[in-house]
This record gives C-alpha cells, structure tokens and sequence, in this order.
C-alpha cells in the first residue's frame, strides 16, 4: 500500500515536472481592447519588423511570399485547432523553411508586440556560428532572432490563427537559417 502511494506521488511529482510546451507567461496589458487585425496588417508589420531588424545589422531586406504565407497559415490553422505548440516536422534539404513561432492570448497583442517578443532576444544574441550565438548557452534563446536577421533568408512569410483562447503566429523564412557551424551575418 505504502509503495503504491510513493509511486502514485512519484508520478504526480514528474507530471508536474515536465511540460508539452514553452512555458506560458502572461504579460500585463495597457489596453483591454482587442488588438487590430487583418491579413494587410500583419504583412506590414511582419515585414517592418524583419526588415528594420535586418537593416540594423547591415543585412539585406526580405520579401514577402505568398507561398510561404500559405505554408504558415496552414500550420498555425492546425496549432489552433490542435492547442499543440511546436515546430513543424519537415524534411531535411534545400526545401526546409525556417520557422518562428508565437502563441497568447487571443486577440490581447498587437502584431508588434509579437514580433518584438522575438526581437527582444537580441540582448542575448552573439554573432558567432550556431548553436553557441547565445550570451545564455542556449540557442534556444536567440533562435527566432537569429532567424529573423539570418543573412541567407530571402523571404518570409507569416500567417495567424486562433482557437476560443489563443493566438498562433507562425512565420516561415527560405532559405531557411539557424544552420549549424554557420553565423547568421
């Protein structure tokens, strides 16, 4: 009996241990409004904030694709649909796309805000070649930053969707970056 309730609290412990996702954090607000959207919205701000990041480090500007566009909307229609956050499976190869992904509350942040989540990494991105371009030892912390200002990435592409609570932002990049050994300018 006692055995059968130190592993029922072993594996109640380890359940709370181990998580499906990213961490959830929940940021304060300044407006309870919905944030704007719309698909010619979030293009100019994807493309803005890619853009005057790449600018800022000597890296020429994306395009916008619209095959990429569906390949995200697609992918963020199923993240919505499925509550899962993660990476896409994809093949390995010159077809591979880079991918960024964002998830809140729904309707709680404006297409910069999510962005910046992203640019904000850059306080802890180093210039030296993948995985070791993180002040903080993992790439993981720089990983959508490096993706946004990845000298090879030509184009983007990005598309939301969302369930009954969240939103999902993904954003797809070709070529895409964050290649091992490699530096990203």
């Amino acid at each position: 009996m006692i055995a059968k309730r130190q592993l029922a609290a072993a594996l109640l412990l380890l359940a709370s241990c181990t998580q499906a996702g990213p961490e959830r954090v929940v940021e304060r607000r300044t407006s309870d409004a919905p944030a704007a959207r719309g698909a010619a919205l979030l293009r100019s701000a994807m493309l803005d904030g890619h853009n005057v990041a790449r600018a800022a480090v000597g890296v020429p500007p994306l395009t916008w694709s619209e095959s990429l566009t569906a390949s995200a909307r697609s992918y963020a229609q199923d993240l919505a649909r499925t509550g899962r956050f993660e990476h896409a499976e994809q093949p390995q190869g010159p077809g591979r796309q880079g991918e960024n992904l964002w998830t809140g509350t729904r309707d709680a942040y404006a297409y910069q805000e999510m962005i910046g989540h992203w640019l904000d990494e850059r306080r802890d991105f180093v210039n030296i070649a993948v995985p070791a371009a993180s002040r903080t030892g993992r790439f993981g912390d720089v990983a959508h930053y490096a993706q946004i200002v990845w000298r090879g990435s030509t184009e983007v592409g990005c598309a939301l969707a969302s369930n009954r609570t969240d939103d999902y932002l993904v954003c797809r990049y070709a070529p895409a970056g964050n290649v091992v050994g490699e530096r990203a300018y």
